[in-house]
């Protein structure tokens, strides 16, 4: 008799499995784990990298909030606020802080960049109007 799904050991993934299915580098995984926010499990003779499906998770919330444009810092706090506490809500209120931060500063870069757009054209028409015979 096959063992219940309750007492089976969770599946574990070697950085060679999350690299594959997260298209990422090795290395990437690597420097998450050297910044401290990934701990993966060693095996004792080969002391390969085994992550856990909560690895898992952390890690592709990590690479979703790299590409949101969070630093590392503010993805550690969460991690850390959710280690210490496991309070979803008290992690969410900062993840919240952290979006509105994330949104003035994207809406203060595109209003930066519409100027210099403008500023461009502009620019564009003054040297067509020189260089250009009517």
């Amino acid at each position: 008799m096959a063992p219940s799904s309750a007492t089976a050991a969770p599946r574990m993934y070697t950085i060679g499995d999350l690299a594959r299915e997260l298209d990422i580098s090795t290395r990437t995984i690597r420097y998450y784990e050297e910044r401290g926010l990934l701990s993966p499990q060693r095996t004792t003779n080969t002391q390969q990298r085994l992550y856990t499906p909560g690895d898992r998770v952390r890690l592709k919330l990590l690479l979703r909030a790299r590409g949101l444009g969070f630093r590392l810092e503010d993805i550690r706090e969460l991690f850390e606020i959710y280690d210490a506490t496991h309070d979803e809500t008290l992690q969410g209120q900062r993840l919240r802080r952290m979006i509105v931060e994330r949104l003035s500063q994207i809406e203060a870069q595109l209003h930066d960049l519409t100027n210099l757009r403008d500023e461009l054209r502009e620019a564009l028409v003054s040297v067509e109007r020189q260089i250009l015979p009517d």
